[in-house]
């Protein structure tokens, strides 16, 4: 009839799977169109050669064809004579590729069709089983060296860091650098001036815990002024500075590590260098600056709240007139004990800094390796930091400080 196009060849030719045997050697021929219309008959036919499943039909008691296809030396597939392919085909082909295994060669196999089978093939590869963890003495000392070598890895790039600090603030003293003193001031503002309310408050508190605890257990011995002695020495030589670092590891240790890996993950970095721009300089050099700045001068602060927290908390629990706190303190203490204390800051500051800038250009480029370089900025600073108090408390016991 007129105006009407002649039907589609839809006539569809049933797959079959011709199956020879000789001299060790097994050909076998899948012929017909393989499609997903036909699949329940493909299944059919492999299930009586290889199984549904070809990674366990050799484990399978058959007889006859399917024996000898376990048995033989060589497999070869001609493909020649397959009609229709699509990806239900290709997959039932390809369990017949694993069945075979390192046995088998393919023939007569055109571009198209090649195309198809390698796609299916990739998108079906079995995972790769995880290694199970072991808990053995080896097993042991090969995660003790591997944490060996990861911190040499980490400490050469910090000497890396620090020699590059070092040389960006000469040449900031000799007019040739590029160090911003905006940035310097903008990182100073968001480590110190941004972190004294909190600061303040917890080195209150601990203050106000450490005066009440104390006189809970002297005032046994009717030495309840001597809350003040306790007090005043350890605020001045340890929980002021340590406290003061902890909480700066926390807070801007770990936004100092979440900015750099950000950066590094937008190619933020690569891209100054490719300016001509020296990152340590411009990015690392006013953070860490700022930190060495702002913590002796939140130590003082952190000190001077801890103080108050215990005057007060003596004043109301101890009895302790805050005139009789002050006076008792001056007698406890001297500058000597303050200044014990204070010079750990810096030291304190520039290892936080250190581990910070570290964790930051370790990261890769996920979110998830931020998240878990931050987490670990943290805890490194926290855990160096309170290392560096115990070498501090040993050298100053050794000089008699």
């Amino acid at each position: 009839m007129a105006g009407r196009h002649a039907p589609a060849d839809l006539s569809v030719e049933d797959p079959s799977l011709s199956f020879v045997a000789e001299a060790g050697e097994v050909i076998a021929t899948p012929a017909g169109d393989w499609t997903i219309r036909l699949a329940p008959k493909m299944e059919a036919i492999l299930a009586q050669l290889i199984g549904v499943d070809g990674r366990r039909a050799l484990r399978r008691k058959v007889a006859g064809e399917a024996k000898a296809f376990a048995a033989a030396k060589s497999i070869v597939v001609d493909l020649g004579a397959i009609g229709r392919l699509d990806t239900a085909g290709a997959l039932l082909l390809n369990r017949l590729f694993v069945a075979a295994g390192d046995r088998l060669k393919i023939a007569n196999l055109d571009d198209t069709k090649r195309t198809l089978i390698e796609a299916v093939a990739e998108g079906v590869k079995p995972a790769v089983a995880p290694l199970r963890r072991s808990y053995g003495a080896l097993s042991a000392l090969a995660h003790l060296g591997r944490l060996g070598i990861s911190f040499a890895e980490d400490l050469g790039l910090a000497l890396d860091i620090l020699g590059g600090a070092t040389i960006g603030i000469f040449r900031w003293l000799t007019l040739r650098s590029r160090f911003r003193f905006a940035s310097y001031v903008t990182h100073l503002e968001r480590t110190g001036m941004a972190a004294v309310p909190i600061i303040a408050l917890m080195s209150f508190l601990i203050g106000g815990i450490l005066a009440h605890q104390g006189a809970f257990y002297f005032r046994r011995f009717s030495a309840d002024l001597y809350v003040v002695d306790l007090a005043g020495m350890l605020t001045l030589r340890e929980l002021g500075v340590l406290l003061t670092a902890i909480m700066v590891a926390g807070r801007s240790g770990s936004a100092i590590t979440a900015e750099l890996g950000s950066m590094k993950m937008r190619e933020e970095i690569d891209a100054l260098r490719v300016l001509g721009l020296d990152p340590t300089e411009v990015l690392i050099l006013p953070r860490i600056l700022a930190l060495i700045t702002a913590v002796p001068i939140l130590t003082f602060i952190a000190d001077i709240a801890a103080l108050l927290g215990a005057a007060l908390d003596a004043a109301a629990f101890t009895n302790i007139p805050g005139e009789v706190f002050a006076s008792r303190l001056r007698e406890a203490v001297d500058l000597q004990t303050f200044f014990v204390g204070f010079s750990k800051a810096p030291f304190m500051a520039l290892i936080i800094g250190l581990i910070a800038t570290v964790e930051g250009f370790k990261v890769a480029g996920s979110a998830e390796s931020l998240g878990q370089h931050t987490t670990m900025a943290v805890v490194k600073s926290i855990f160096f930091v309170v290392v560096v108090d115990g070498f501090f408390a040993i050298f100053f016991a050794a000089v008699g400080v």
